[in-house]
C-alpha cells in the first residue's frame, strides 16, 4: 500500500469509527437517559436540561451552541480537526432525531422507560457506559462530537490534562446549573437530579479515560532473529513503524547478532507477532509494556519550555563551576 493510499485509508477509517461512535452515543442517550430525564454534562446534557425545562428539541439546542463553538475549534485545533468536528456535529444532529423517533412512546406521548419504572440508576449506569465508550471511540479517531469536547481537546492539546479531567470540570458547572431551574420541582427533586447528574459525569468520563488510556498503551519489542533484515523491512513498510537495529553478542554462543528494537501501540502487537511468525517462527521475542512513548507517531510531550530555552545548571555543574572559581 502506497503512502497516499495509506493516508486515504487512515482518513476513511477515522470517519467510519467516528460515525460508529456517534450512533452508539445518540441511541444510548435516547433510550437510556432521556426517558428517565437524567441530567448529564456536555452540550448534549445542556440541551437535555433545556428540553426538560422548556420542551425545546435537544438536537436544535445542540446545533445552535455548536455553531458558536466551532470558531474556537478553528483557531485552536486546526482545519483537519474542524472538518471532522463539523461532520460529527451534523451527523449527531440527524442521528439524534432518528434515535428519538425510534424510542417507543406510551399513550400519553411520553417516551417509554425500557428498563421499567424506578430503574433510573440502572439506566444511568448502562447509558453512561455506552456514551463514555462512544466518546472514546470518537476522540481516539481524531474526532469530536463538538460542544465541550472542543474545549477539552483544546486544553488537552496544550496542557497535560486528560480529556476526562477537563470534561469533569465543565460538566460540573453544567450539571449544577439544573439546581436553579424551578421547572425540575422542589429543592429535594432538584438535588436528586444534580446527584444523578454527577454520577453520570463520573461514570461517563471514567469510561472515556479508560478507553483512551487502553488505546494509547504502548509496547516495546526486542526481536532476536537471523532474518532480522526481512522482519525489519516488513514492519517498517507494512506497519509504518521505526525499527532500531542494535548490536548484540551471545554470551553462551560467543556469536555476534543483531537485535531489533521496536516501539508500537499495544493494538499493533498481534500484527507484529504475525509478521515475525511468518518470516522466522524460531525467533526469540521479548515484549514489555512501557509507561509512555513520546515523539513522532506517539503522544506529544506536553511540558512547558523556558522562554530563554535554557536549562538550569544541575547540582554537579554548580559544584564544578564553584571548584573552577576557587
Amino acid at each position: 500500500m502506497t503512502i497516499d493510499h495509506q493516508r486515504i485509508w487512515n482518513e476513511t477509517k477515522d470517519y467510519i469509527f467516528i460515525t460508529l461512535g456517534i450512533i452508539i452515543y445518540a441511541f444510548s442517550w435516547a433510550f437510556f437517559l432521556l426517558p428517565y430525564e437524567i441530567v448529564a454534562g456536555g452540550v448534549t446534557g445542556m440541551s437535555a436540561i433545556i428540553f426538560y425545562a422548556t420542551g425545546f428539541r435537544v438536537e436544535n439546542t445542540y446545533i445552535i451552541i455548536n455553531v458558536l463553538l466551532l470558531i474556537v475549534a478553528f483557531k485552536s485545533l486546526g482545519l483537519k480537526f474542524l472538518m471532522k468536528t463539523i461532520y460529527a456535529i451534523i451527523a449527531l444532529y440527524f442521528i439524534l432525531k432518528v434515535a428519538q423517533a425510534a424510542v417507543p412512546v406510551d399513550a400519553a406521548g411520553n417516551p417509554v422507560k425500557i428498563l421499567g419504572e424506578g430503574q433510573d440508576f440502572m439506566s444511568l449506569i448502562i447509558g453512561c457506559c455506552f456514551t463514555g465508550t462512544s466518546l472514546g471511540i470518537v476522540f481516539h479517531n481524531n474526532g469530536s462530537t463538538g460542544g465541550t469536547d472542543i474545549i477539552a481537546a483544546a486544553v488537552n492539546k496544550y496542557h497535560n490534562f486528560s480529556i476526562g479531567q477537563v470534561l469533569i470540570f465543565v460538566d460540573f458547572i453544567i450539571i449544577g446549573s439544573c439546581f436553579f431551574f424551578p421547572q425540575f420541582g422542589t429543592i429535594i427533586e432538584r438535588t436528586h437530579k444534580v446527584v444523578f447528574g454527577f454520577c453520570t459525569m463520573v461514570i461517563e468520563n471514567y469510561m472515556l479515560d479508560t478507553y483512551m488510556s487502553r488505546m494509547r498503551q504502548s509496547v516495546q519489542f526486542f526481536i532476536f532473529s537471523k532474518k532480522y533484515q526481512d522482519i525489519a523491512q516488513s514492519i517498517a513498510t507494512q506497519l509504518d513503524r521505526g525499527v532500531t537495529v542494535l548490536d548484540g553478542h551471545g554470551w553462551y554462543t560467543g556469536q555476534d547478532m543483531k537485535v531489533l528494537c521496536i516501539l508500537a501501540k499495544k493494538n499493533e502487537s498481534t500484527f507484529i507477532f504475525r509478521i515475525i511468525k511468518m518470516l522466522d517462527p524460531n525467533a526469540l521475542v521479548s515484549q514489555s509494556e512501557v509507561i509512555g512513548v513520546y515523539g513522532e507517531g506517539f503522544d506529544e510531550m506536553k511540558v512547558k519550555v523556558p522562554k530563554n530555552n535554557t536549562l538550569s545548571p544541575t547540582p554537579l555543574q554548580m559544584e564544578e563551576e564553584k571548584l573552577q572559581k576557587e
